[in-house]
């Protein structure tokens, strides 16, 4: 009965959605006040029946009700008890309603938090948000369901849950990218507003940076989360693969941070507004490519969810409403704003210009190279593959003039500067990064690389002109603790960049793999260190068997640690998944993978020395916490 209850409350958040869609809309057309506040009742009560729907589904894991479809396919009752907890997103059903109840709670989030905006303006917001629920209640009642059930018979067991999601980065990873992906329908809801209502008296940039910011630091900590299950959980001890999918989280990123710096230009000099409105729209429209690549089945990836043509189809039509509505909108009421853009030479907000128009191309380039095999193969029925060679040489180069003039923009005033001065300001600082560039690779392994002391100097300029930017700061506030919040979050934003670009440059090019053949016994050295095999032995868990490797790691300091890699095997889907075992360290990590059995009881066993790598998740950590620093700042809130 439950499952049934469960259903009946989609249908229910459906209606209120539709209703949330057209009721204002017809106050605001014929100025009935009851019709237009009715938007945020109803928008409070379609969040209502979404978390119930969730805690229906969620009790069906709980309570091992496989007759549900949904849960026999993606459980079983040997599944620890927190991978149950969250199991319920862990397939396309599921994943699709967690997507609705997030965006109920983006709604709720503006509901409360906007009650002092005006009622004709946030109406509208409340308007367009509702449209995207219905579309996408729409979506998972007609192709989704996630409460069918199996009658009259149906199995004792599940099927068990895909055992690359049974670990704690999957329990996280999933709700924080879609919080990021998600939340920048805020934006754009506001975006489309402030387009209708042509007024150019209406602060609307600065309403909506606090969302972007937190959509943004969201979307961070959620790819940053899946590099690091990629990198610890998959055996291959990279993180970043450059996936269709990981592109389809990477792009909005990308776009999120041009329009968080597009928003500032607006609101300070009142300029570029229509490329702002224009990025506002086009962040969330990528964010629905993203999510239409991950279900529509038309793209292998282990992060996929789908391959159902039908709902690919039904995504596509509605991908296609949306950004024929958005572009609609905006080239009919775009020209009524005054969108007036005067950009003076050697401005900040020239610097910002540049910046953004580089980033959107570079976002633009990681959209081509993701859809290019398929167009390839549409016209061809060939298979190709685009991969590192690619990206590399076309993102990277992109990307160079942003990360050079990222911590320049702070130092530079509003409006015209003298080249004279910021060449004065900054000459020192280009020659202190070049020689701290030079002297790391040279400390690290006696080498001189032209690529990675480019890579190199680029950090260090960051970090040393952001910690100028920083004492400038300081020294005209007279304290540190009196500083804006937007200030501080934008130096540990920049300085995070900073940091990531060291950690991805030098564990880029001295990272060390091998691939071996060992022995119980045998041993073998790597870098510095002896990597001993001490000892094998059979493990069983609740829902898998397999084997586990006793490594001892020896440091040239005499330090003995204990590695323990295992292999598994899953029961019911018989699917084999490798647990590996890290040394981690500020400096570097020691990483081991087991492999699979050979003959006289030897295994391979895959070794890595990767220098600095955990830079690349503290620096993006860094700038995560930045935004949403930024965010709770007074001067952005809405």
């Amino acid at each position: 009965m439950l499952p049934e209850i469960g259903l009946f409350c989609l249908i229910l958040g459906f209606l209120m959605a539709v209703l949330q869609s057209v009721l204002p809309v017809l106050g605001l057309r014929y100025r009935q006040v009851a019709w237009i506040d009715s938007a945020r009742p109803l928008a409070l009560g379609q969040s209502f029946f979404s978390i119930l729907a969730v805690l229906i589904l969620v009790l069906s894991f709980l309570e091992n009700d496989f007759s549900v479809q949904y849960a026999a396919r993606h459980s079983n009752a040997a599944l620890p008890l927190l991978y149950k907890l969250s199991a319920w997103w862990g397939g396309h059903e599921g994943s699709l309603l967690l997507w609705i109840f997030i965006l109920n709670i983006w709604t709720v989030s503006v509901v409360l938090c906007s009650k002092h905006l005006p009622m004709a303006f946030l109406a509208r917001v409340l308007v367009i948000l509702g449209v995207i629920s219905a579309g996408f209640y729409g979506f998972l009642l007609v192709t989704s369901n996630p409460f069918l059930r199996f009658l009259p018979l149906y199995p004792l067991d599940g099927q068990d849950l895909n055992p690359l999601l049974q670990d704690f980065g999957l329990i996280v990873h999933p709700p924080l990218l879609y919080i990021g992906y998600v939340g920048f329908a805020v934006p754009f809801a506001f975006a489309l507003s402030a387009l209708t209502l042509s007024d150019p008296a209406i602060p609307w940039a600065k309403w909506m940076r606090p969302w972007v910011l937190v959509s943004f630091a969201f979307l961070t900590l959620g790819i940053v989360l899946g590099s690091w299950w990629a990198y610890y959980e998959l055996g291959w001890g990279g993180w970043w693969f450059w996936d269709p999918v990981e592109n389809a989280s990477f792009i909005p990123w990308l776009l999120g941070i041009a329009l968080i710096h597009l928003l500032m230009t607006t609101d300070k000099r009142q300029s570029l507004q229509a490329l702002t409105l224009l990025l506002a729209l086009l962040v969330f429209i990528f964010s629905l490519i993203g999510a239409f690549l991950v279900r529509s089945g038309i793209l292998t990836s282990v992060h996929a969810f789908a391959s159902d043509p039908s709902r690919g189809i039904f995504l596509l039509k509605g991908l296609l409403v949306v950004v024929s509505a958005g572009l609609l909108v905006y080239g009919l009421f775009a020209k009524k704003l005054n969108v007036a853009s005067i950009v003076e030479p050697w401005s900040r907000e020239l610097l910002i210009l540049i910046s953004v128009l580089f980033l959107m191309v570079g976002a633009f380039s990681i959209f081509l190279g993701t859809l290019f095999p398929l167009i390839y193969e549409l016209f061809t029925q060939q298979k190709i593959s685009v991969g590192f060679p690619y990206f590399n040489a076309v993102f990277v180069p992109l990307m160079l003039p942003v990360l050079v003039l990222m911590p320049v923009g702070p130092l530079v005033k509003w409006g015209r500067n003298a080249f004279k001065e910021i060449l004065k300001k900054m000459g020192a600082l280009g020659i202190v990064s070049l020689f701290l560039a030079a002297l790391l690779p040279w400390f690290l392994e006696k080498i001189f690389l032209w690529p990675v002391i480019l890579g190199l100097s680029v950090g260090f300029w960051i970090l040393l002109v952001t910690l100028k930017t920083g004492y400038q700061k300081v020294r005209a506030k007279g304290s540190l603790f009196a500083l804006s919040k937007g200030a501080v979050g934008m130096l540990l934003a920049h300085a995070g960049i900073g940091v990531l670009v060291i950690g991805v440059t030098v564990v880029s090019y001295f990272e060390i793999e091998r691939d071996v053949v060992m022995g119980v016994g045998q041993s073998i050295s790597l870098k510095q260190e002896k990597i001993v095999f001490k000892a094998l032995k059979k493990i069983e868990g609740p829902n898998y068997i397999g084997y586990q490797g006793h490594f001892t790691l020896s440091h040239s300091q005499h330090q003995t640690k204990d590695l323990y890699p295992e292999k598994r095997i899953f029961i019911m889907p018989g699917t084999r998944l490798t647990e590996t075992a890290i040394d981690p360290g500020f400096w570097q990590d020691t990483y081991i993978a087991l492999g699979e059995p050979l003959k006289n009881n030897q295994w391979t066993v895959r070794l890595y020395h990767k220098p600095f790598v955990r830079w690349i998740w503290l620096g993006a950590l860094m700038v995560a916490m930045g935004a949403l620093i930024a965010a709770i700042g007074r001067r952005h809130r809405a």
